[in-house]
């Protein structure tokens, strides 16, 4: 029960971290040493699974699926999102710049985390971190507005968001709202909208069996290489969370939500000049120290052989 009790807390700072555009569950998933288990478990899901089923019976099959660690992550990660979605949702409305100065912290220290389990810094590791900085930069500039499509198109956001998820440094919810639908998504979660939720879980199912297979490959043959490349990922999204920012640029979706497309970064003084609102830098740096610390307690300290 002490296990199963972890799981689910586990799988509840995921959920609260999905909630947040610019936060991937899979990063939490690192922090907490459970990503490779989590897909590594997701990629038995398939005909294999039926076999093991017809020669080692249920008990097998529960076993193979590992049931006993997916299970408890899955429903706290659901009842993350029925019940601190909404208080994440409330924080980003009031209180954005104070939730983003924390997730600062906590996702730039989650790339140490990801190092350590690297082990010793080699040269070649320079390339996949460029690439993973690279492909966080510009994968949200790729996605078109989706906020006037129908059910097909939310069938295929779930499946982009959910891979996000399990990318550590891609946030699915960033995704959705540079595709429009945050709110939508968000807003049919809270008020249990079961169309809404069958379509875009069923585009969910879609994205973790396929692209957990193609990640269980590259961390089997490619371990180090692939992690590196999740750090570049790490840190190509800490601009996301930088607390004091302006929007440069920005469009309008259907839904009305206003979709950034550029930002102006900027000092704690220079916000306060430039926006006229205070810049809490105080608070802002004690709360970025605060999800350093967060990490450096609960981070996964093992390291690997390179």
């Amino acid at each position: 029960m002490k296990r199963i009790a972890k799981i689910v807390l586990k799988g509840m700072g995921m959920g609260a971290a999905d909630a947040v555009p610019g936060v991937s569950g899979g990063t939490i998933a690192l922090i907490v040493g459970i990503y490779e288990e989590l897909i590594e478990t997701i990629r038995r899901f398939g005909p294999g699974a039926f076999g093991v089923w017809r020669e080692q019976g249920l008990a097998g099959l529960v076993s193979y699926l590992n049931l006993r660690f997916l299970i408890p992550l899955v429903l706290g990660i659901g009842a993350s999102l029925v019940t601190i979605a909404h208080l994440v949702t409330w924080l980003m409305a009031h209180h954005q710049l104070l939730l983003n100065a924390f997730f600062f912290g906590l996702v730039l220290a989650s790339a140490w985390v990801v190092m350590r389990q690297v082990g010793h810094w080699r040269w070649r590791y320079l390339l996949p971190v460029m690439l993973g900085l690279v492909l966080a930069a510009f994968l949200p500039r790729l996605l078109p507005d989706m906020s006037q499509a129908g059910d097909a198109t939310l069938f295929v956001a779930g499946a982009i968001a959910i891979s996000a998820m399990l990318l550590p440094g891609v946030s699915g919810s960033f995704l959705l709202l540079v595709m429009g639908l945050y709110g939508t998504v968000m807003n049919g979660i809270k008020s249990f909208d079961l169309g809404l939720i069958a379509i875009f879980g069923a585009g969910c199912l879609l994205g973790l069996f396929t692209f957990s297979r193609l990640l269980s490959w590259l961390l089997r043959h490619h371990h180090a290489m692939t992690l590196m490349t999740i750090v570049g990922f790490i840190l190509g999204s800490l601009p996301q969370l930088w607390p004091w920012r302006q929007i440069a640029s920005y469009r309008m979706a259907a839904d009305g939500q206003q979709v950034a497309l550029a930002y102006h970064y900027l000092a704690p003084a220079d916000y306060a000049a430039v926006t006229g609102q205070p810049s809490q830098w105080l608070l802002a740096a004690a709360l970025i120290l605060l999800g350093i610390g967060v990490v450096i307690c609960l981070g996964e300290r093992r390291e690997v052989t390179t």
